[in-house]
Formats: structure tokens, sequence, C-alpha cells
């Protein structure tokens, strides 16, 4: 896997390999715990990933294993977040991220290790698949810093959970394993702690071997299905759009040939 030249110091890095990018969580000293810059280049990085139409799935995972993260580096709180308006510049960085990753019109697996807590849950709730592993531990636990979630942070989970399990999670601020993330919604495939690098990178293979077109207008087909959006005509008319594209007739050519589409369309 080649990463791109930016420097290992920097709290997000990008690594390539074909038609997947893998977006690393890189701050392995703090457990990958977010800082207003790594919130922007989080942003950035996905902007620029949306817009590159080689990409087929987006890898997101924390450096090393011990954590995916555990949300902002409270040490940045008194100098960052110290009052109201400060909150509210932070929130505004935040929110960029957050919709940046949620609108990204490739797939996001999110490759969880370990500790993925507080804003960390927020960015990997974003993701399209969530595999964690056995050993992973999971919670806001805000309600013990005074904190509220704000609702760009908090609408992703709601739409995981649901109102009401989003609530338990957020008053009672337990930190819970990977047994109940999944039985909440929170995570989609649980592993054995040594293979979550080979599920991850597995799924995300799979995504990439699949017509990239599809991929990308299933995503925004649930995203308007679970919106407020009213379905126009138009809206419903552009499923059937992928039957005057080269991503269909790769495919079923393919099957019928009994052979492995190999999908170019962009």
């Amino acid at each position: 896997m080649s990463a791109t030249p930016e420097s290992d110091a920097t709290p997000i890095l990008r690594q390539r390999e074909g038609d997947i990018v893998t977006v690393v969580l890189n701050r392995p000293e703090k457990l990958n715990a977010f800082t207003i810059d790594s919130w922007r280049l989080l942003g950035d990085t996905f902007l620029e990933l949306d817009a590159d139409d080689s990409v087929r799935c987006v890898l997101l995972r924390g450096a090393g294993e011990k954590a995916f993260s555990p949300g902002n580096d409270i040490s940045e709180f008194e100098t960052a977040r110290s009052n109201k308006r400060q909150a509210i510049e932070y929130g505004a960085v935040m929110r960029r991220t957050i919709e940046a990753i949620a609108n990204c019109r490739h797939p996001v697996v999110a490759q969880i290790h370990g500790i993925c807590v507080g804003g960390g849950m927020e960015i990997a709730s974003l993701a399209d698949i969530r595999i964690c592993g056995e050993s992973s531990r999971f919670g806001v636990p805000i309600k013990n810093l005074g904190l509220v979630m704000s609702y760009s942070e908090l609408a992703p989970l709601v739409r995981l959970v649901g109102p009401s399990a989003a609530l338990q999670v957020l008053l009672e601020g337990t930190i819970f394993d990977a047994r109940e993330a999944l039985r909440l919604g929170v995570v989609t495939r649980v592993a054995p702690d040594d293979q979550v690098a080979a599920e991850a990178q597995a799924a995300a293979r799979r995504i990439a071997d699949g017509a990239p077109l599809v991929a990308r207008w299933h995503k925004k087909f649930v995203r308007n299905l679970v919106s407020d959006k009213t379905l126009t005509d138009a809206d419903r008319d552009e499923a059937f759009d992928c039957f005057d594209t080269e991503d269909f007739r790769t495919g079923y050519q393919a099957f019928l040939a009994k052979a492995k589409p190999q999908f170019n369309a962009r």
C-alpha cells in the first residue's frame, strides 16, 4: 500500500492501493484523539476524495490497534473550546467534516480497533459499513464533561440506532462492548481482534469490485429514503439511469459470459 507524500506527523494520513483509499486518524500517541486541526484536515480529505471519480471505496481507521479514536482531545478545551463563542467556531469545523463524510459519494468502511467513544463513535457512525474487534469499546460519556452533543453530531447516531437507544447511550453515558454495539446497530459486524483489518479490507475490496456508479446511486437513494425529502417523479426515474451506463452493459454481458465483470465507468 503506497502512502501519499504527506508527513507521518500529519494528524490525517491517506494511503492508496488502486481504487481503495485508506484514511488514517494519525495521533497514536493520543489514541488518535481529535484536535481542531484533525477535524479540519479530515473534512478536507473527504471533500477531495468525494470529487475523485477514480475512488471506489474509502477505508477509515485509526493508527495502530489500540483505538479508533476516543473523541476530542480534552487538553485542547481550555484554549479552543473554553466558551460558547469558541465552541460555535469549533462546532462549525466539526459540522463541515461530519457533512463531508456523510455526503461522500463513495462507500465508506470503518475499520475499528479498540476504543471508539465520543467523537470517535460519531465519526465511525458516518461509515456505511462498520467492522470492529471483539474487544472494542463504545460510548459517549460526555455527560461527565458537562457537554451536549450538537445536532450535527447527534444526527448520525439517531439515524443509526433510533431516538430511544441514542438517549440511552447519552443519558447513561456507559461504555459498552462490541456485542452491545452490534445489538444497537452501532456496528454492522464484529470480528476477532486479529482479523478486523482483513475483514475490513475484504469488505472494501468487494465494494470496489462492484459497479462504482451503482454504489454511488445506492448511497444516494438510501439517504433520500431516510431523509425528509419528498421523492419526485424525476427522483424515482433516476433509479433507471443505470440502464444507459457502461457499468450495466459490462455487468450483464459478463454474467451471460460467466466471467467476472471489469467495471471501468466513473
